[in-house]
C-alpha cells in the first residue's frame, strides 16, 4: 500500500481536485435538568442523521452520543450541553499548572505542549462537547496565537484565553468582546498592552483596527442576510484611517495586571515587578498612559477626558451594536461549524437570532436565549437547528472541507482512542508539520484560512463561492495528510510519556474489530461513524475488496482489516467534504 501511495504526483493531484469538485467539556450535571421539548415532539434523528450533527455540533461521534441523540432529539441534546458545568475535566489552564507549576519554578523547561495535549483531551473526552467546539470556533475568529513570539513561550497564558472562550461560549458576544480585549495574550499579541496615548504620543492602532476588521464589523457594511450594501453598485466601507485613530486611543493605558489590589504604578505597567499571574488575570488599566483626548470613530465620540475604562466600555459598546456584528459573526459560526456558503436566508435567520437574542425552532416546540443581543446559545442553536443545516443537501456546492483538527477528533472520537499516559494526557504536540494546522497556533491573525478565501482556477471561483479551509490544502498538505493517517493509525501517534513505551494514543476501534471478519458489515459501521454513510457505491466496493484482499487467517487480520478501511474511508472525499 505505501509504495502505491508514494508513486508519483498524480495522485495527489486527482485528490486535491477530487475535493474541490466535491465540496462544489465541561462536564456532566450531576442531575440533568428536565428536557424542554417531550420526546413526541423533539426531532429524533435515525443513526446517520445523529453522526451528522454531531460532525457539526462536537468533535464527532462516538456511539454513546448516538444513542442519545435518537432517544431525547436534537433540541433536548442541545439544551442539555447548554446546561453543563466545566466541573469534571477541568479547564486548559488547570491542566497546564498541573505540568507546570504557576509561579514556573526556577530552570522549569517550557513548552506549549502541555496546552496542546488539554485541548486534544479535551476534544476527546470533555462531555460538555458543544461548548469545545464553539470555544475552538471562536478561537478562529478572535485569533491568538502560540506561532506569535510573544506567546510561544506562554503555555498557561493561551490555556487561560482558550478558557475565557469556553466560559463565555454560552454567554454574551459582549462579554466575549470585553474578556478578549483586555486579556493578556491578546494584549500581548496585537500588542495593545503596554499601549500608551500620554504626552501627545501616537498609539499603536493593530488592535484598533483588528477588532474592527476580524472580531466585529468586517471591511464593509452588510445587510442582515450576509449581502454587501451597495450605493451606486459599490460596497461602502466600514471604517477608515480616522476611525482606526480615534479608536486606537481607547486602547490605551492598559498593561500587566497584578492579582491583589491594583497597583497603577508606572514600574507596575511596565513589568516590573511582575506578578507571577500577570499572564493569566486580565489587563489593568493605568490612567497615566491613557490618552486624554477625545476619541472619535464610527460617528460615536467619546468626550476627551473620560474616564479610560469607561472609553474602552463605550468603544466596546458601539462595536457591539454596529448592524454589521450578527451577520458578520453569524456566518462566520456557520461556516465553521456547518458549511462554507450558506444561503442568504439561513445567514439572515442566524443573523436575527444573535440581533435578538432569541432562538425558535420554525416548528415552535424550542425557544431558547435570554433576549439580550448576542446571546450566544440562540445564536449557536439557530446555526445547528436551522432547516438548512438540518437537511443534508445534494448541492456539490454545499458542504465545507473539514479541516485537519476535525478529521484526527472524528476518528478519535468515533473508534475509541486511548491515552496510554497517566491521567490520559493526549500527547500530541505541535503538528504543523503532519496537518498545517495546530490548535492556537494559527500563522496569523487572520487564522489558518480566511473566511473568504477562494480556491483560484476552480469551479467554486467561477460561481463566486468560498472554501476556506481550502487555503491550506495542497498537493503537499493532502499527500503528507494521507501519509500520517497510514502510520498513525496502523501504530499509534502522540510522543512517549515518561516511563512509558511506544506512542501515546491508540486507536482501540472495538466494535469494528469485531466486525472485521465481515468486510461487509466492517466498511458499514465505519461508513457511518465517519460519513453518516454518506460513502458512494463505488468507494465503499474498493474499500470493501480492499479489506477482502487481507484473508481472516493472515496474522493480525483483524487489526490490519480494521486499519485499512479506516484509513481509506478517511482518505474518501465524502469524508473530507462534510455534507
Amino acid at each position: 500500500m505505501r509504495t502505491r501511495l508514494m508513486r508519483g504526483r498524480g495522485w495527489w493531484v486527482a485528490l486535491v481536485m477530487g475535493l474541490l469538485a466535491a465540496c462544489g467539556g465541561g462536564e456532566k450535571a450531576s442531575s440533568p435538568p428536565p428536557d424542554p421539548v417531550p420526546a413526541s415532539q423533539a426531532t429524533l434523528p435515525d443513526d446517520a442523521g445523529a453522526v451528522r450533527f454531531l460532525a457539526q455540533a462536537s468533535f464527532g461521534a462516538t456511539a454513546a452520543d448516538i444513542a442519545l441523540l435518537k432517544s431525547i432529539g436534537l433540541e433536548n441534546w442541545i439544551d442539555r450541553q447548554f446546561a453543563m458545568s466545566r466541573a469534571a475535566t477541568g479547564t486548559h489552564l488547570e491542566y497546564v499548572r498541573s505540568q507546570i507549576p504557576l509561579p514556573i519554578p526556577d530552570g522549569t523547561q517550557v513548552t506549549m505542549d502541555p496546552l496542546y495535549h488539554s485541548f486534544w483531551r479535551q476534544a476527546v473526552l470533555a462531555p460538555d462537547q458543544l461548548r469545545q467546539r464553539v470555544a475552538f470556533a471562536l478561537s478562529q475568529i478572535t485569533v491568538i496565537s502560540a506561532a506569535d513570539t510573544a506567546l510561544a513561550q506562554s503555555p498557561h497564558t493561551v490555556a487561560s484565553f482558550l478558557d475565557v472562550l469556553a466560559d463565555n461560549a454560552f454567554g454574551n458576544y459582549r462579554d466575549i468582546l470585553q474578556a478578549v480585549s483586555t486579556h493578556p495574550a491578546m494584549g500581548q499579541y496585537l500588542t495593545s498592552l503596554g499601549n500608551r496615548g500620554d504626552n501627545g504620543r501616537t498609539p499603536d492602532e493593530n488592535y484598533a483596527r483588528e477588532v474592527m476588521q476580524l472580531f466585529t464589523i468586517g471591511l464593509f457594511e452588510l445587510n442582515m442576510d450576509g449581502s454587501l450594501k451597495l450605493v451606486n453598485g459599490a460596497p461602502v466601507e466600514t471604517y477608515d484611517m480616522d476611525d482606526i485613530r480615534g479608536l486606537a486611543k481607547v486602547f490605551t493605558g492598559w498593561s500587566w495586571g497584578n492579582e491583589g489590589a491594583p497597583d497603577p504604578s508606572n514600574g507596575r505597567f511596565f513589568g516590573n515587578p511582575a506578578d507571577p499571574m500577570r499572564r493569566v488575570i486580565p489587563m489593568q488599566f493605568y490612567r497615566q498612559y491613557h490618552s486624554p483626548d477625545a476619541k472619535t470613530f464610527l460617528s460615536v465620540t467619546i468626550p476627551a477626558g473620560t474616564d479610560g475604562q469607561q472609553a474602552l466600555r463605550t468603544a466596546l459598546d458601539a462595536l457591539f451594536n454596529h448592524p454589521n456584528v450578527p451577520p458578520f459573526i453569524g456566518r462566520q459560526l456557520i461556516q465553521r461549524m456547518v458549511t462554507s456558503n450558506p444561503s442568504p436566508q439561513y445567514v439572515q435567520r442566524v443573523a436575527e437570532a444573535f440581533a435578538s437574542g432569541r432562538y425558535r425552532t420554525a416548528s415552535g416546540n424550542y425557544t431558547v436565549g435570554s433576549g439580550r443581543r448576542g446571546d450566544m446559545k440562540a445564536t449557536v442553536a439557530a446555526v445547528l437547528l436551522d432547516a438548512e443545516a438540518r437537511t443534508p443537501n445534494p448541492s456539490p456546492d454545499w458542504g465545507k472541507l473539514r479541516e485537519p483538527v476535525l478529521r484526527l477528533a472524528a476518528l478519535m472520537r468515533a473508534f475509541e482512542a486511548t491515552s496510554q499516559s497517566p491521567g490520559q494526557q493526549f500527547r500530541i504536540g505541535n503538528v504543523d508539520a503532519q496537518f498545517a494546522q495546530t490548535p492556537m497556533r494559527a500563522p496569523s491573525v487572520f487564522n489558518f484560512f480566511r473566511p473568504g478565501y477562494v480556491p483560484p482556477n476552480t469551479t467554486l471561483a467561477s460561481k463566486g463561492l468560498v472554501a476556506p479551509e481550502f487555503q491550506i490544502a495542497n498537493e503537499v498538505t493532502v499527500a503528507t495528510y494521507a501519509n500520517t493517517m497510514q502510520s498513525w493509525i496502523a501504530n499509534g501517534f502522540g510522543s512517549t510519556a515518561p516511563g512509558q513505551t511506544g506512542p501515546d494514543i491508540r486507536i482501540a476501534a472495538t466494535t469494528a474489530r469485531g466486525l472485521a471478519a465481515d468486510a461487509a458489515r466492517l466498511v458499514d459501521h465505519v461508513n457511518l461513524m465517519l460519513t453518516y454513510n454518506s460513502l458512494g457505491a463505488d468507494t465503499r466496493d474498493a474499500i470493501r475488496a480492499a479489506v477482502n484482499s487481507i484473508p481472516t487467517s493472515a496474522s493480525n487480520a483483524a487489526a490490519n482489516r480494521v486499519n485499512l478501511a479506516l484509513f481509506m474511508t478517511m482518505l474518501a472525499p465524502e469524508f473530507l467534504v462534510q455534507k
